[in-house]
């Protein structure tokens, strides 16, 4: 059977059209990578432009690089760079701040617009900051929090309709990969009169995501996973231009004015995206997050799709020759219209087998309290990659190596 594995995943790789995209990588001799749905991988772009950010354009032309170098127009040109990959026309994205702040801007500024309807639907399995963040905008807007799963938000929609104010989900469950129908949990909540907030934290950059066509109101991501803008990169926020005009959001910073420079004591927003803008950015992981998305030119993300189904549909066919009978349950659908681009793996000794597979160069990571998770970037992943990762997680399990001392002491990242 491994001998069958190897020639599939040397098949498998030889027919991939993004193989050559994998050079756009600077990848670490003799690692696999399998947790860029944490942290991407460095591309190649990236350190080249970070060195004349600092170099030229700060050292040396100073703050003249405001005008000189576009470092004023970067949050949108990149937010448009960002929206080519997520479905969205030009103008309806803008990169800066972290993922919070461009989640709490958007989801308040959403609920806003649904004046007297006292419900905020969220999901009990969403990332904890989009609880937390749903829970601080009830607080503030004197709104009822609801935690209801993706897969039950349609009927609750139906049942609350007039009620619902914004359903708020994410369209991959960021612990064990399932993909929820983005199109039909937005026509559900548009059916009762709501509005929906996507968080695509783990979906851009790793499936198609058309917010346009599917007629999506609001939705932010990070820029450090899939996007592989680096550690902390900056986040993005869509707003649909029918939204724009009247998104009133708490955080309301100069660089969102509509004369930033007339320096004026009441704020003015300005009349397009880049009201959504709040204050200075960080310039540097700005363009290090623009030079990063050149990995995705001349991509198509339906190129990328089938990749990625390919990938952890052959993890999972690896892992059901090679770990049967050692205490791995799959996590993650077998359907491919119901997984992302990561598979997990239920263990009750997760967090040491993770640890020692990072020991022998293959990383991913685990999250409490049993969960492997397995993150596949389609640009620089290959099928090699996948096979590998699964004996060496087979040889751990067998021969006992995650029980040795090194690996029991969880330290803060796990």
């Amino acid at each position: 059977m491994t001998h069958e594995l190897t020639a599939r995943a040397a098949a498998l790789d030889a027919a991939d059209p993004l193989a050559a995209v994998r050079d756009r990588f600077l990848l670490p001799e003799d690692v696999v990578y399998l947790d860029g749905n944490s942290l991407g991988a460095l591309p190649a772009a990236v350190p080249a432009a970070v060195e004349d950010a600092v170099h030229r354009q700060w050292g040396t032309d100073l703050i003249r690089s405001w005008n000189a170098n576009g470092w004023w127009d970067a949050p949108v040109r990149t937010g448009d760079a960002v929206g080519r990959l997520i479905g969205a026309a030009p103008g309806q994205v803008v990169a800066g701040d972290s993922t919070s702040v461009q989640l709490f801007n958007t989801l308040l500024a959403a609920a806003r617009l649904r004046p007297g309807r006292r419900l905020l639907l969220t999901d009990p399995d969403h990332f904890p900051t989009d609880q937390y963040i749903a829970d601080s905008v009830g607080r503030l807007l004197g709104l009822d929090v609801r935690r209801v799963p993706a897969r039950d938000a349609a009927d609750v929609l139906a049942a609350e309709s007039g009620n619902v104010a914004v359903a708020a989900y994410a369209p991959v469950d960021y612990r064990t990969g399932e993909l929820h129908d983005m199109a039909a949990l937005t026509a559900a909540a548009h059916a009762a009169g709501a509005l929906v907030h996507w968080d695509l934290c783990h979906a851009a950059g790793a499936l198609p995501v058309e917010l346009d066509a599917i007629e999506a109101d609001f939705a932010v991501g990070c820029g450090y996973k899939y996007l592989s803008g680096g550690p902390g990169a900056p986040a993005f926020a869509y707003v649909a231009r029918r939204h724009q005009d009247t998104f009133d959001h708490p955080l309301t910073g100069w660089h969102g004015h509509a004369e930033p420079f007339a320096m004026a004591g009441t704020y003015t927003p300005a009349p397009d995206i880049t009201r959504a803008r709040v204050g200075t950015p960080a310039l540097l992981s700005l363009l290090a997050l623009e030079a990063a998305l050149t990995a995705f030119d001349g991509v198509e993300m339906k190129t990328v799709r089938d990749k990625s189904l390919s990938l952890t549909g052959f993890f999972q066919e690896c892992a059901d020759s090679l770990l049967d009978g050692l205490g791995f349950t799959p996590a993650t659908p077998r359907d491919p219209d119901r997984r992302g681009s990561q598979v997990a793996l239920r263990h009750p000794e997760a967090y040491p087998l993770v640890a020692a597979l990072t020991a022998r160069g293959v990383i991913g990571d685990m999250r409490a309290p049993d969960l492997l998770r397995f993150g596949f970037n389609a640009l620089y992943v290959t099928h090699a990659d996948v096979l590998r990762a699964v004996r060496e997680l087979r040889d751990i399990a067998v021969t006992g190596a995650h029980r040795a001392p090194a690996f029991q002491s969880r330290p803060t990242v796990t």
